[in-house]
Formats: C-alpha cells, structure tokens, sequence
C-alpha cells in the first residue's frame, strides 16, 4: 500500500485529473492483473497497447490510470495521469511504489550480445563464496539467496523487477547482478532502478528482427552506460570495436579489461584445455575450471567489476579459480565407451558460434571430427540464418542443421533460409534433419572415437517450442540419452 503522489516522483507527468492523496493497493502493467485498488499504467507493446485497456481495468477496480493519452471521456472518482512515456513512469512508479529497493543494494547490470549470463552468475557465485547475501536477475534463473525463482525473461518487466528487487532487498540480500538485455534497456523495463555499476561485454550481430539497424541496437546498449551516475563504474571490453564507444560520455568511474592491450584489467592466456583455462591476470599466474578465449573475457569482466566493489584481489582470484559457468554455458560431457566429447551451448548467434567453434579447434589434438548440430528460433531474425550455417558449415566436418525453437513458423522453412548460407563444398557435409532429438542422434551416430560433437542454439533451455506450445526439451539429457542408446 502506498499513497498515490508519493510514488509518482519522476515519472514525467505532463497533467493530473483527480486526487493524489489516495491509497492505492499495487501498480500493473498487465491490464488481466488489476483488481480494485491498483494503479494501472498503460503501455504502448510490440502487439498490444495497453490503452485499449483503460475502461477494462476501471471496471475492474484501478482507482488511478497513467497514460500518454486519456481516454475521451474520463470517469468520476477516478485519478487520470498523463505521462510522457509510460514505459518510463511505469519504471518509476515501480520503483517508488517498492520503496526504491535498487537504491538499498548494490546493483550490477551486465549488458552485449554474448557473455551476460556468464558474467552475472559468476559475480553471483563469487560475492556469494565472498560471504555476502546476493541475488541474480538471469535468463536462466534468479537467485535470492540461495533460493532459485525460475526465470521467463532476460530482463523482467517494470513491475515484477523492482517487486524481485524489494524480495531481495526483504531477504537480506546487499549485491545484486542482472543481465540487462537490449530490449529491456529500450522497452525502459529498467527505467528508475539505481545500479552501482555496469559490465559491457561486447556487440555482435543479434535481435535485428527488433532493432531496425546495428547502429539502433549499439545506440541502445550505449544509453545503458550514458545513465550512470557519476558513483557508479563502468567496465568494458577494450577489444571490441566498440567498446571504448560504451564509455563514451558516461558520467561513471571507467574502465577497461583486455586480453590484448592496455588496460586497468589485463589477461593474458597461457594454456587452454579440457582441463581449463591457464592465464594471467594483472600478472599473477591463476588456473581457472572454465575454458576458452570468450571465458577469459568472463573472467576478466568479473575480476574488474570485484574489484571495483573493493574485494581483495587475491582472494578474488583464488575464489574465482573454482568457480564453474551458468547452465548451458560449454557444458561437455564425455562418452564412457569412445570417448566422445559432447558441449551444449547456447551459442545462437553467429559471433557465439564462432566462439564456441574456435575454443573447440585449440582443444583439438587434431585427428579428431567437428560436428557441429544447429539451428535458429522462428519468429526472429532472419538475416542470421544463413550466417549461422556458413560458421558451422566453415568450421566444422560436418553440420547436421535442425529446428532451435521453430514457435509460429514452418521448421523447414528456416531450414531452408539457413542453407542459403552454404557454398557447393559446405553442402556436401551438411545435412538436414528438422527433427531436433534426430539431429541429435544423427551426430552421435557419425561420431568416431574421440570425436567431438557441438549441440548448439539452447543450452540451458529445457524446452522446444512449437506451434506456440513449449514441449519438454533438454539437449544435455537427450545428449547422455543418445550416448547410451547409441553404445558411445
């Protein structure tokens, strides 16, 4: 319960028809969820403007509406408020109805295209290790303490994030860490919230199906770091091309780490294997369980941001040595019989697949077969498609292409799309089987000893939806399964 004009601190308002001084019970977004005593503030969405909902949810018992445009005839008795950009009032409303619960911890987001999830449940399990009580905001799950909240997006909505947040905050809970997707960041889903720093990781070629150019979708990720305050850190990665540009104009303390040159958080690889990584950090020698180039980035990023919280750095890097990824993140598991090697990735755009493909070359003894099992989701976009099939198709030995989560479209169609991406020669070691578990057992079967086998595109995802319907799906269960069936 809060008193309606005190939650309505910097939420734009251009006119207030009606009293303030009311009590009102929760804040929604969600037109379905407004019962009597609610706040609802109506939203302009991809596929539904909340708007259209006004009289719904006045007949449902909202005392007060926060819109961009009223309706023509407004309703005795209730309050009408008229923002400049819901999305934004909705952020702050959020934020103020739950007591500003950002401003009582120490938040973190992490926003690029690859590395979020990673960088945000390592710094969850680091500051944990470290003794203090976190939370995680994840695409795979959020974490209070050491209770799990399965996740349904990146980034939550206005209302459900800064509920989470006030859960936490309730829960003891003084570090948070969240992924900050390009969507929320643009739909204003984090609007209000006070972070005490933020991680860049870096920009690849990703969501054009809802940002309409690179540019619109690096200036985006940018306006993350430009509202920073001047308490706040910013890292970034200084060998993306455009990571120097993240910082630019950001009132925030800056800095940046690197494998390859100067920076405030300087890595330098020595040995990567199955084993882990080998690797310097500022110059002191640390072994670390997880493998790969893109992990010694994780790591780097995370190192930065303990370090700027003011952890002490060897502890920091002895409790980081131990540390395993986030769920779906180069997970491999090893045939008993041949010897197999299987990795499950997330890896869904075509920069994440050619990481996962190159960390897999340097592990390589070199007689051993690539074969590499992926897709791309329906309903999203398509100009990655034949990408992805030209990195698999490029390196690999062989590509079994197949459905990731097809949703409303024709799985062969995207099938299709993909292998436009493949010249004469890539053909003739691509297959396609739109059967996902098929696939599966398909690379299995044309595996050789030792061989290794990439099931990339879901990771973590224990579903495949089809048709609007999630169907149970686990590319790791069906991996082992396969393994099994298949005498490996």
């Amino acid at each position: 319960m809060a008193l309606l004009q005190d939650i309505l601190y910097k939420a734009g308002i251009r006119s207030v028809t009606g009293r303030t001084d009311i009590t009102v019970k929760d804040v929604q977004i969600d037109s379905r969820r407004v019962g009597p005593g609610s706040v609802f503030v109506a939203i302009r969405g991809g596929k539904q403007d909340g708007h259209q909902f006004i009289e719904t949810t006045v007949n449902s018992g909202a005392v007060a509406i926060v819109a961009e445009e009223l309706p023509p005839v407004l309703k005795e008795g209730i309050t009408y408020i008229q923002v400049e950009n819901s999305s934004s009032a909705a952020g702050f409303i959020a934020h103020n109805f739950y007591g500003q619960s950002s401003e009582k911890l120490k938040l973190i987001g992490v926003t690029g295209t690859n590395g979020k999830t990673t960088i945000a449940t390592l710094l969850y399990k680091l500051f944990t290790a470290l003794g203090y009580q976190c939370g995680l905001i994840s695409t795979v799950q959020n974490h209070i303490g050491d209770r799990v909240i399965e996740a349904t997006h990146t980034t939550p909505d206005q209302v459900n994030i800064n509920a989470l947040l006030k859960e936490m905050v309730d829960a003891g809970c003084t570090h948070v860490f969240m992924e900050s997707s390009s969507h929320a960041i643009h739909q204003h889903r984090i609007a209000g919230l006070k972070f005490a720093g933020g991680i860049f990781s870096n920009i690849t070629h990703d969501h054009l199906d809802y940002h309409s150019t690179f540019d619109e979708y690096i200036k985006v990720k940018k306006s993350f770091f430009d509202s920073l305050s001047a308490n706040a850190f910013a890292i970034s990665n200084a060998d993306d091309k455009r990571g120097i540009v993240m910082l630019q104009n950001s009132l925030a303390h800056r800095y940046l780490y690197s494998l390859r040159t100067m920076a405030e958080f300087k890595g330098k690889i020595l040995e990567n294997s199955l084993a882990g990584l080998v690797m310097t950090v500022n110059d002191q020698e640390v072994h670390f369980r997880l493998i790969g180039e893109f992990n010694a980035y994780n790591l780097l990023a995370v190192y930065g941001a303990a370090i700027c919280l003011g952890e002490d750095k060897q502890e920091v890097l002895r409790l980081l040595s131990v540390l395993t990824g986030a769920e779906g993140r180069f997970e491999y598991i090893i045939s008993p019989a041949d010897r197999v090697i299987g990795i499950v990735d997330y890896a869904h755009t075509p920069d994440a697949l050619l990481n996962v493909l190159a960390t897999i070359k340097n592990l390589r003894k070199g007689h051993e077969d690539v074969i590499t099992v992926i897709g791309c989701g329906g309903d999203r976009d398509k100009t990655k498609r034949p990408l992805m099939a030209e990195v698999a198709a490029e390196n690999s030995n062989r590509v079994i292409l197949t459905s990731d989560n097809p949703r409303s479209e024709d799985p062969e169609a995207i099938l299709r799309d993909m292998e436009v991406g493949l010249n004469t020669a890539a053909k003739r070691k691509t297959i396609s089987v739109s059967d996902r578990r098929e696939a599966i057992k398909t690379a299995i079967s044309l595996s050789k000893p030792e061989d290794i086998v990439l099931i990339a595109g879901k990771g973590h995802e224990k579903y495949q939806e089809i048709k609007g319907v999630k169907q149970p799906f686990d590319d790791k269960k069906i991996l082992i399964e396969m393994f099994e069936l298949l005498g490996k």
